[in-house]
């Protein structure tokens, strides 16, 4: 059973880091919005009430999250209209940072069909104003390239065209997404990656090895996707619960939650429990703060699809593990086999 994280802990104005060169300083967590997108697309987490998704949303800016992560293809845009519903009449000043992301074109005519990856100008450009409307709002904070174009569009060519949407002011900064050392450094030959958003978790350590370090030394935010593996590490799931993960669940379909995977992924997040016991917070805040350890990153996207989980995970904002803590998560990562990459952050 998860241990609710202690509120009283929290402080009301959270620590901020700077995002990369950008002017933007963001909270050490942000809010993910991938959930909320709803079911009957391709990779849906199964029905989603909206009203719960705003109050979810409304929630996390009360408690002083100030940005939001979301995407085009969240939902089929449902996630962006979601979004801006949630911060209609916020004034100006209370706002948080939008950041959405581009390149994944889906079938109006089959919501389940999987999305194209196209890099083409005249897409993204087109994409740019669908998001600007979705969203409701004259400039993007943070537009982000989703995955690497598989339209034969070079990656010359689509880095460009977000460069150019930033001079032209329809966006504040621009990065890529899922994309590695290899090609961040391809882009940055023709204009400063100002973010990178790779998959990162105790699981999933590979990012760790190379792009990590290319972002720290090149001065591009790094904010990780998935810091609980999609919850595996929140302190609340099971073998039972991940049975029971309904079929339009993208989680019932992954090898993560299946088999030898998940026993060895359950073990780990036993240590998280350990863990959050003795600091008197819980599991979710722990498997996060694990990511945030790490140099190069700057924030980790955490989704919730009620305010109750913001709150379950909220405390990771202020959390710093020990050395000791650390160590203790690497050997149980050793000790179990558990996903794969390094398990330490030098240092």
């Amino acid at each position: 059973m998860a241990i609710p994280a202690t509120t009283a802990s929290i402080p009301s104005a959270l620590p901020t880091r700077r995002l990369g060169r950008t002017d933007m300083h963001i909270t050490p967590v942000g809010f993910g919005a991938w959930a909320i997108g709803g079911p009957d697309w391709a990779v849906s987490w199964g029905a989603q009430d909206d009203n719960d998704s705003i109050a979810a949303i409304r929630h996390a800016v009360e408690r002083g999250i100030n940005w939001i992560d979301t995407a085009a293809i969240y939902g089929l845009g449902h996630s962006e209209e979601v979004v801006r519903r949630a911060l209609a009449g916020l004034p100006q000043d209370q706002r948080p940072y939008v950041f959405t992301k581009c390149g994944l074109v889906w079938n109006e005519r089959d919501r389940h069909a999987a999305p194209r990856q196209v890099g083409a100008p005249a897409s993204l450009r087109h994409e740019v104003e669908d998001s600007l409307r979705r969203l409701g709002v004259e400039r993007i904070d943070l537009y982000q390239m989703h995955w690497p174009a598989e339209d034969g569009t070079p990656l010359e060519v689509y880095w460009q065209t977000l460069l150019d949407l930033k001079q032209e002011g329809k966006v504040r900064a621009v990065g890529l997404s899922n994309h590695n050392a290899a090609q961040l450094a391809d882009a940055e030959a023709l204009g400063h990656v100002d973010t990178l958003q790779p998959p990162f978790s105790a699981i999933r350590r590979n990012t760790a090895v190379a792009e990590l370090p290319w972002c720290h030394a090149h001065d591009t935010g790094v904010i990780v996707y998935s810091p609980m593996q999609a919850g595996l590490l929140s302190g609340a799931f099971s073998a039972e619960r991940a049975k029971a993960l309904p079929k339009d669940d993208w989680r019932s379909r992954n090898a993560e939650f299946t088999g030898d995977k998940l026993a060895a992924n359950l073990k780990l997040a036993d240590a998280f429990r350990v863990l959050a016991e003795r600091r008197g917070t819980s599991a979710a805040a722990v498997a996060v703060a694990w990511t945030l350890a790490w140099p190069g990153v700057t924030g980790a996207i955490v989704g919730a699809r009620s305010p109750a989980q913001v709150d379950g995970w909220l405390a990771a904002a202020t959390l710093e593990l020990t050395r000791d803590e650390l160590g203790f998560i690497a050997d149980t990562i050793e000790r179990t086999g558990a996903g794969s990459g390094p398990a330490l952050p030098p240092g």
